[in-house]
């Protein structure tokens, strides 16, 4: 790319955008020109605009330190400097809705972390190593948007990412998972809080996360959905049940699924781990800039994949897998992790980024 893609964060200050700037600095495509938040930061400097309030492990970058936050409602003024925008923002699920069209509407590509957009029928909801097939729908939201270049696209719920992953992987080798029961143990970084901010979590579980097991029953069938007259519609299988809990980790989603499958089509464990060591997708065709090299990674040990351990795999936006056994109940049972704040979050929209640019979705205004 000869010159680099203006790229401006909403909800810049909050832990997701920070995150986003983190990963942004020294992109080899994207510069971030523009951040925008709530009126309380807007006309301050983006360090100030923060104060103590920096979340990343990483110091804050030199180049946006200075950068005049803005306030995400103005609209046009933010648009203006930009060729596109990730979506952070921390509003209702009606008003994210609203202002993410606004931006679309002027031209600006909209890659969003949000899940207000993820069951709009015409809106892809995109792991890019998944359904990259799924940003054909755009061309129908154009339509719908009155716009000829701007356009939303979302990534999916964290909490899917450690192990959605794993069953399509099995799903393009033939292999068609037919009920699928997973318990996810999330971090607290999900929640967009470190143990500074919620100190009752440490040496705590909360076995509720409002909202998370539906999104982790149903987000799936829809990456695994085909698109007709315009919009996507969901896959009928497999069935998915979950139970979401919170646990005293900073990053980190992890999953203990349990899986079967059609009668007489059950693959060997060597079958297995063969077809989620070889599998690859476009990213990886692509060479994508934060594309994992092996997106999926399978561990022998017994007591691995562990956080500590393993979730920065690939800069965090590797899947690892360990423990597939045949189960007394199912067909096999196995356990995934995933970082949710880059594989699951930023990073993820990043990638789906670097994928819109390679397509040529996103261009320079």
């Amino acid at each position: 790319m000869d010159k680099k893609l203006r790229a401006g964060i909403l909800g810049g200050t909050g832990m997701v955008g920070q995150r986003f700037i983190s990963l942004l600095e020294n992109h080899p495509w994207f510069e971030v020109v523009a951040i925008a938040a709530s009126p309380r930061s807007a006309g301050k400097r983006y360090e100030e605009a923060i104060g103590g309030r920096w979340k990343m492990a990483s110091p804050m970058p030199e180049a946006v330190k200075d950068i005049v936050v803005k306030d995400v409602s103005d609209v046009k003024s933010v648009a203006s400097e930009v060729d596109f925008v990730f979506s952070a923002v921390d509003m209702s699920k009606d008003e994210i809705k609203r202002i993410e069209e606004e931006y679309a509407r002027t031209g600006t590509p909209v890659v969003s972390n949000n899940s207000a957009h993820r069951w709009t029928p015409d809106v892809p909801m995109v792991v890019p190593e998944l359904n990259p097939q799924h940003l054909e729908v755009i061309s129908s939201q154009k339509k719908r948007l009155g716009t000829t270049r701007g356009f939303i696209v979302v990534k999916p719920n964290c909490s899917i990412q450690s192990y959605t992953p794993a069953l399509h992987a099995l799903r393009e080798a033939g292999f068609m998972p037919k009920t699928v029961v997973a318990t996810t143990y999330q971090a607290i970084s999900g929640a967009g809080k470190t143990f500074k901010d919620w100190p009752e979590m440490e040496g705590n579980i909360i076995p509720f996360i409002g909202g998370e097991e539906e999104k982790s029953e149903q987000e799936p069938l829809r990456i695994w959905g085909h698109i007709e007259d315009g919009v996507i519609v969901k896959a009928e299988s497999p069935v998915i049940t979950t139970q979401c809990i919170r646990v005293p980790v900073l990053d980190g989603h992890t999953a203990a699924v349990f899986m079967d499958f059609e009668e007489g089509k059950k693959p060997s464990k060597e079958q297995i781990i063969k077809i989620w060591r070889e599998f690859k997708g476009l990213p990886q065709e692509l060479n994508l800039p934060n594309a994992p090299k092996n997106f999926i990674q399978y561990l022998e040990e017994d007591n691995r994949p562990q956080v500590t351990l393993d979730v920065n795999y690939e800069n965090g936006f590797g899947v690892s897998l360990g423990r597939l056994r045949e189960d007394t109940v199912f067909d096999y049972k196995f356990v995934g992790l995933s970082h949710n704040t880059i594989r699951g979050a930023a990073g993820g929209a990043v990638l789906i980024a670097e994928l819109l640019a390679a397509k040529n979705y996103i261009t320079a205004k």
